[in-house]
């Protein structure tokens, strides 16, 4: 970044008038941040999907939408018990493994590496994408705008859409597929990874629903890809293996004969 600062110095340090300057800047970091973002995928293209395409903007400021949004996340906040509060905050991290009480304890780390390193490589893709919707709309976050939402440590980056529930819904819809007897379960965590986050002031109603919307768009463009659909179905076979050995019962010891 500090390269790219100097390049732009010298470009308004040249004869190039203002609005040109303007121009070739945009160009300069749009570039940049798509590069950026195509080194941390895996399984998708750089702006595919684009969220400025696909979703629509967030609330304006200072309009009646943005006032009623920002109303319900006071709402929700103070409805929040302690324990809510902290159950939120725990999720500031989040992985497939969070999906455990859905599925069963054997999801669990170390027990299915394939599987692991499968959704790791899907989560970061979501999370990249939704940080190209972050930087395009630059929304601030609840908290930035009503102070007495603020708790814990805060985040420095921008909030639409948002990155639990893009990552969150994205996770569950592709582990949904592994898993479809537990669909309805798996979906209903990845929705409250987004939604538990209004309760701490980091999103608004609208980042979430849009975060879903998103999550949709990127497991359509990441069904379409080989590498992902071969990894898949590594991971489902993985996941079924250990799924049939955690069922099996544990044999009790048999007791020792008896000397005569």
């Amino acid at each position: 970044m500090s390269f790219l600062r100097m390049n732009l110095k010298s470009l308004r340090a040249s004869l190039l008038p203002p609005f040109l300057f303007a121009a070739v800047a945009v160009v300069v970091l749009t570039t940049t941040v798509f590069a950026k973002t195509a080194n941390a995928l895996h399984y998708l293209k750089a702006g595919h999907p684009n969220p400025a395409e696909l979703l629509a903007p967030p609330p304006l400021p200072d309009s009646t939408e943005q006032a009623t949004d920002l109303a319900a996340v006071i709402s929700v906040s103070k409805a929040c018990s302690s324990n809510q509060v902290a159950l939120a905050f725990s999720e500031k991290k989040f992985s497939i493994f969070t999906f455990a009480p859905a599925i069963g304890s054997f999801l669990a780390p170390g027990k299915l590496p394939r599987t692991e390193a499968f959704f790791e490589h899907v989560q970061q893709d979501a999370a990249s994408l939704a940080d190209l919707g972050k930087d395009y709309w630059k929304r601030p976050r609840p908290y930035t705008i009503e102070p007495s939402l603020a708790s814990g440590k805060l985040e420095k980056s921008f909030g639409y859409p948002s990155g639990h529930a893009t990552e969150g819904m994205v996770l569950a819809l592709v582990l949904a597929e592994l898993l479809p007897g537990q669909r309805e379960s798996i979906l209903a965590i990845g929705r409250d990874l987004g939604w538990h986050r209004v309760w701490i002031g980091r999103h608004y109603p609208t980042d979430i629903y849009a975060g879903r919307v998103f999550a949709q768009a990127i497991v359509r463009q990441l069904k379409a890809n080989p590498d992902f659909q071969h990894d898949l179905a590594e991971a489902k076979a993985e996941l079924a293996s250990t799924a049939r050995t955690a069922e099996t019962p544990i044999q009790p010891p048999v007791p020792a004969t008896a000397a005569h």
